[in-house]
C-alpha cells in the first residue's frame, strides 16, 4: 500500500512514535518562524532554555503584526526581537519587508522539509509542498533548542481536484468551497492534501491562497504536491536547488475523500461571523459595502495584486467605499512600483498601506460602526476588525476590486474577458531587508536589548493535589483565541507584558472577567464546543495562567489552544456528557481531589459541583508526555527537568 505525501514526510522526520493514527507522534522539524506579536514570548522562553544557539537548518522572526508604533513598545519589542536573532543565529525580517508567510513562501520555504511557527497561518508553507504547521511559541522555542514538536499523528483527507478554475473565479473560493463543505471544525486531527489534476492548473501563490485559509479547518496542516509549478516559481526566486519533486504514491490510501471541479466554482463570500459560513455572491446579492480591504498572508501575492490593478486601471473607487491595499512583501511593493501597476491602484483612488498584516490584526482600517467590509483575510470574527458591531466578509481579491469599484458586492465575471495572468520568469530578489545572524564565535559581544514594557514569561507550578476553585466565566461554543486575548492596535503592544495584557483577557466576553479572577486567585473555566479556535496566541493561556486559572472545561478544544493550555500547565478537560455543561453556572465550587493520581490512572476525572451538590466525569485527552508536563506545571518546567 502507497503512501500519502503527508505521510512521506512526517515518516522521514519521525522521532519518536510509531505512524499510528490518533497516537503521539514527535518530528523533527527544520525551520521555524516567528513574527512580533508572538516572538517577544518565544525568544523569552528560548532564552530561559539556555541554548546558546538554534538548531534548526533556518529560523527566521518575521516582524509584521505590530508595525503601528504609536508608542515605545512595538519599537522596543522589534529591537529586543532583533538582538535575540543577531545573538543567537536567527535570521531577521525587518518591519517593512513583509508578512511572515508571504516572505517565507518567496524566500526560506523548501518543499519536503517541516516548518513550524508561531503563527496559526504557517501552513501556507503547504503550497511549496512543505509539512508546515502553526504552534505555540513555546513550541517553536523547543523546536529552535533541538526538540521535536509533537502531533497527534494525522488523518489525511484527500481533496481530488478536477477541472480549472472559470475567468475571475479565483483560489479563495476554492478554499471558501472546502470550509463550506467542511464547516471550521472539519478539519480537527487532520491534513488536507490535495491532488488531481486540478492542481496543474494552480500557481504556487494560488495553491498558498488554498492551504493559508485551510487554518480555518482547524486542520493540522494542507499541502499540495511539488511538481514542475513547484520548481518554476523556485526558479524565479533564484531558488532552484531547493526544488524536490514530492507527490503522493499512486495506490496511496486515504482517510477521506472530497471532490472539487473547479470549473464548477463561483466567486463566494465568507458572511459574518465565522469563515464557513459561506454564500455565493448570487445568493448575497448586490450589498452595499462600505470598506475593502485587500492584503493579508492569504491574498496579498504579486499576482493577486496584478489582478487587483487591472481591474481598477482607468477608473475610480466608489465615493461610498474606502479601498485599503497591503502587498504582502517588498519583493511585490517593489515590482508594482516597477511595472506601474502601483500607480494604478493610486490613480483609482486606493489607499497604500505597508507590506503588513495592518487590518487583518486589527491594526488599523477599522470599519465605520455597523460598516460591511470585504476583506480578502481568513478570519471574520467579531470584533477583530476593531469595529464590535463590523459586518466582514471574505471575499477573492477579484471580487473585492470589482465591488470597490461598483459600491456593491458584485460578481467579477461581470468583468467581462480576464486577460491571462502569469507570473514572472525571475522575481526581483533582494534580501537587503533580511539581516544574518553574527558567526558563533562572536556571539558573546552581541548585547541583548530590553524595554521596560518586556516583563518575564509567567510562574507556573507543578499540578496541586486538589483543585478547589470557582467556575469564573461560562462562555458558549466556538469561542476564538480573539475572545480569550483580543488584538488589535490598542492591546497588541502589550504582547510581551502579560500582567498588563491579562487586564483584556475575555473583555469581548465579560469586562468584568480580570477583575473576578484576580480577586478569585484561582478559578475555572468553563465553554462549550471548538474553544479557542482561530489564532495561535499562546497568550489565550498566558494570560489566564497568570489570572490563575487552573483547569478549562470545555465540551472540546480546538488544537492548537488545548496545546497551550497543556504547554502553560493549565489543565484541558473535556465533559464526557456535555449534558453536565447545562448544569453549571458562573460561581458554582468545582472541585477534582487526587488530580495527579486521578490522570496516572486513566484518562478520565472524577469533578464535584460542590455549590450543586453532584458529581461528574470529564476527560483529558492529552499524551502520556503531556501528562508529565501537566505534573510539572508546564512545557518550560518539563524542559528544565529533562535537559
Amino acid at each position: 500500500m502507497g503512501l500519502t505525501l503527508t505521510e512521506k514526510i512526517l515518516s522521514a522526520h519521525l522521532v519518536d512514535g510509531e505512524m499510528v493514527k490518533g497516537q503521539e507522534i514527535g518530528i523533527r522539524i527544520d525551520q521555524t518562524l516567528t513574527q512580533d506579536a508572538t516572538g517577544t514570548m518565544a525568544y523569552l522562553e528560548f532564552e530561559a532554555m539556555g541554548v546558546p544557539r538554534v538548531k534548526t537548518e533556518r529560523s527566521v522572526a518575521y516582524i509584521d503584526h505590530n508595525t503601528l508604533q504609536n508608542g515605545f513598545e512595538n519599537a522596543d519589542d522589534h529591537r529586543f526581537i532583533g538582538s535575540v536573532c543577531k545573538k543567537h543565529g536567527i535570521y531577521f525580517s525587518r518591519p517593512g519587508n513583509g508578512i511572515c508567510h508571504q516572505v517565507h513562501l518567496e524566500r526560506f520555504g523548501v518543499p519536503g522539509k517541516t516548518l513550524i511557527g508561531s503563527d496559526s497561518h504557517t501552513p501556507t508553507g503547504g503550497g511549496l509542498g512543505m509539512i508546515a504547521i502553526g504552534a505555540g511559541g513555546m513550541d517553536v522555542a523547543v523546536a529552535m533548542g533541538g526538540g521535536a514538536y509533537y502531533i497527534t499523528c494525522p488523518q489525511v483527507v484527500k481533496v481530488e481536484l478536477t477541472g480549472k478554475l472559470q475567468p475571475w473565479v479565483a483560489a479563495k473560493d476554492v478554499i471558501l468551497e472546502v470550509l463550506r463543505r467542511l464547516s471550521v471544525k472539519g478539519g480537527v486531527g487532520k491534513v488536507i492534501e490535495y491532488v488531481g489534476e486540478g492542481v496543474k492548473t494552480l500557481s504556487v501563490p494560488e495553491r498558498a491562497t488554498i492551504t493559508n485559509m485551510g487554518a480555518e479547518l482547524g486542520a493540522t496542516t494542507s499541502i499540495f504536491p511539488s511538481d514542475e509549478i513547484t520548481r518554476q516559481f523556485l526558479k524565479a526566486q533564484g531558488r532552484e536547488q531547493d526544488y524536490t519533486p514530492l507527490a503522493a504514491d499512486a495506490d496511496a490510501q486515504y482517510d477521506a475523500v472530497v471532490e472539487i471541479n473547479l470549473s464548477e466554482l463561483v466567486p463566494m463570500a465568507a458572511c459574518p461571523h465565522s469563515p464557513d459560513n459561506v454564500k455565493t455572491v448570487e445568493e448575497i446579492g448586490p450589498m452595499k459595502i462600505d470598506q475593502v480591504c485587500i492584503g493579508s498572508c492569504t491574498n496579498s501575492s504579486l499576482m493577486d495584486m496584478m489582478k487587483v490593478a487591472h481591474i481598477l486601471k482607468g477608473k475610480t473607487v466608489h465615493p461610498d467605499v474606502s479601498l485599503s491595499i497591503a502587498p504582502g512583501s517588498k519583493q511585490v511593493l517593489n515590482m508594482l512600483a516597477k511595472n506601474g501597476a502601483l500607480s494604478v491602484m493610486i490613480d483609482a483612488g486606493a489607499r497604500i498601506l505597508e507590506s503588513a498584516c495592518g487590518p487583518c490584526i486589527g491594526m488599523g482600517q477599522s470599519p465605520n460602526s455597523g460598516g460591511i467590509s470585504l476583506r480578502t483575510f481568513n478570519r471574520n470574527f467579531e470584533g477583530r476588525s476593531g469595529t464590535k458591531d463590523g459586518q466582514v466578509y471574505l471575499v477573492s481579491p477579484e471580487l473585492a476590486a470589482a465591488s470597490a469599484l461598483a459600491g456593491v458586492l458584485t460578481d467579477p465575471r461581470t468583468l467581462g474577458d480576464m486577460p491571462e495572468f502569469k507570473l514572472p520568469e525571475v522575481f526581483d530578489i533582494n534580501d537587503n531587508m533580511i539581516v544574518p545572524p553574527v558567526n558563533e564565535q562572536d556571539m558573546d559581544s552581541v548585547e541583548i536589548l530590553r524595554g521596560p514594557n518586556i516583563k518575564p514569561f509567567p510562574v507556573s507550578e507543578p499540578l496541586a493535589e486538589t483543585i478547589d476553585a470557582p467556575c469564573s466565566l461560562k462562555v458558549g461554543d466556538n469561542i476564538t483565541t480573539d475572545h480569550i486575548m483580543p488584538a488589535g492596535a490598542k492591546i497588541l503592544p502589550l504582547r510581551s507584558n502579560i500582567p498588563e495584557i491579562s487586564k483584556h483577557c475575555f473583555a469581548v466576553c465579560d469586562e468584568e472577567f480580570y477583575k473576578r479572577a484576580l480577586e478569585l486567585g484561582k478559578s475555572i473555566i468553563v465553554g462549550g464546543a471548538n474553544y479557542g479556535q482561530g489564532s495561535s496566541r499562546e497568550h489565550a493561556a498566558l494570560a489566564p495562567l497568570y489570572l490563575g486559572v487552573k483547569a478549562v472545561l470545555v465540551k472540546s478544544f480546538a488544537r492548537i489552544h488545548m496545546a497551550n493550555l497543556v504547554n502553560a500547565g493549565i489543565l484541558p478537560l473535556m465533559f464526557e456528557n456535555e449534558a453536565d455543561y447545562d448544569k453549571i453556572d458562573q460561581g458554582d465550587e468545582l472541585k477534582i481531589e487526587h488530580v495527579a493520581e486521578q490522570l496516572r490512572a486513566g484518562d478520565t476525572i472524577e469533578v464535584q459541583n460542590a455549590t450543586k451538590g453532584f458529581t461528574f466525569k470529564a476527560k483529558v485527552s492529552v499524551s502520556a508526555r503531556q501528562k508529565e508536563m501537566l505534573y510539572a506545571g508546564g512545557l518550560l518546567n518539563y524542559t528544565k527537568q529533562n535537559s
